[in-house]
């Protein structure tokens, strides 16, 4: 492996020569998500790209086509070294995604793939398909976004004037698949688990760690909470967290070898507590739109096809929908917090207007049609949100603890 900040930048040449090293078997990248603002990550990372847009990326890709030997993206410089250690009879390197989105080295290989072909490489689009290793990979360490907070405490702690110090908790966990034909880096050295298989720790993570997330995220924002630990301190909210993950999250995440689930609750429990991150609630419930189809709603679905309870999820389903009503309990107003919020707050008013919360589940690109159409669900999710209308947040986590 090897840094190679800067010579992108600066020299495409220098940048395809530094990857045709013969010695060099590994290049690790993450796609920062502040630098394509009109698309997520994870559509960038499977290759849609709308070159109508008018967007830096969609100009970007654009470009590359035009000069496919100057490349200004990131695939566009992997597909050219690529080609160049091919020529060469150099062995492809391994691409390893550090994104923390789900199947990350299948969306790099998506992406590399599409952009040789966008280049006009189709043959070799092919090649790279068949001969270079993606290896997924599973990363979780809680990190805020950087804030006034986080400048401050650098400057007055360490004395050390920083416009964008990254601040995280001390807990971390990476996985990675072990699929480096080209040699694999020690990265075990600093902890790193190579597994044939990071699927489990994915779904592990997904529903308890970021499903927990959304758990708590709605009902402390509308109960005027902005931070994390402050919504772990109310012992409402870190109730029903502990009773959603054991009752319902918990059954359907498969067995993790070596980690005992129970334990890996409680641990999430404290992460969630730490004072020093002060993880804002208002990240925690940002682009629900995106979330919630991850996050909560497979737990859903796995829930209904089993015939078990699925009262937690239908409270935490309700409570985004009166979150995105757009106004919490103290009659304060809620700032638009997701890509889609014009629809979300039209759907949650239009829901509430008409006393018909079926009309919140009728968003299937959100729910799907298992989850849409389930009158189990429907029922009780019903019921929770008229709960919720009528007598509030606090009331309605009351009434779930007590069931």
């Amino acid at each position: 492996m090897a840094t190679l900040l800067g010579y992108a930048a600066s020299d495409v040449e220098q940048f395809s020569v530094k990857l045709s090293t013969p010695n060099l078997n590994t290049i690790a990248m993450a796609y920062p998500k502040v630098e394509v603002p009109k698309y997520s990550r994870a559509s960038l990372l499977a290759g849609i790209v709308h070159f109508a847009n008018c967007s830096t990326w969609a100009k970007a890709i654009v470009a590359d086509a035009k000069d496919p030997a100057n490349p200004c993206t990131v695939f566009g410089l992997i597909v050219t070294a690529l080609i160049r250690r091919h020529a060469n009879g150099t062995d492809p390197f391994t691409v390893l995604s550090c994104d923390n989105i789900t199947k990350n080295g299948e969306m790099a290989r998506n992406a590399c793939v599409g952009t040789a072909r966008a280049l006009g490489y189709q043959e070799f689009a092919d090649w790279i398909a068949e001969n270079v290793a993606f290896p997924n990979g599973m990363v979780d360490r809680i990190t805020p976004m950087t804030g006034d907070i986080e400048r401050t405490t650098c400057q007055q702690n360490h004395g050390i004037e920083d416009g964008w110090p990254v601040f995280c908790e001390n807990y971390k966990h990476w996985v990675l698949e072990d699929n480096f034909p080209a040699g694999r880096p020690t990265l075990e050295k600093v902890g790193v688990q190579f597994v044939p298989d990071v699927t489990p720790y994915e779904i592990m993570k997904l529903r308890l760690l970021n499903g927990g997330h959304a758990a708590i995220a709605y009902p402390a924002a509308l109960l005027g909470l902005k931070f994390a630990h402050k919504a772990m301190q109310n012992n409402l909210i870190s109730a029903y967290l502990r009773k959603l993950q054991t009752d319902e999250i918990l059954p359907t995440v498969p067995p993790v070898e070596g980690i005992d689930l129970h334990d890996y609750c409680k641990l999430i429990q404290q992460r969630f507590s730490n004072p020093k991150i002060e993880d804002t609630i208002q990240r925690l419930c940002y682009d629900g739109t995106n979330r919630q189809p991850k996050f909560i709603v497979p737990t859903i679905e796995q829930r209904i096809k089993s015939g078990k309870s699925i009262n937690g999820l239908a409270l935490v389903s309700a409570l985004w929908c009166l979150y995105c009503l757009g106004t919490d309990e103290n009659g304060t107003p809620i700032a638009p917090n997701d890509p889609a919020w014009a629809q979300l707050n039209a759907t949650a008013k239009m829901a509430r207007d008409n006393d018909d919360p079926s009309i919140w589940l009728s968003m299937k690109h959100i729910y799907g049609n298992l989850v849409a159409e389930s009158d189990a669900f429907r029922q009780q999710f019903a019921k929770t949100l008229r709960h919720l209308w009528e007598f509030g947040t606090e009331s309605a986590l009351k009434r779930y603890l007590g069931e």
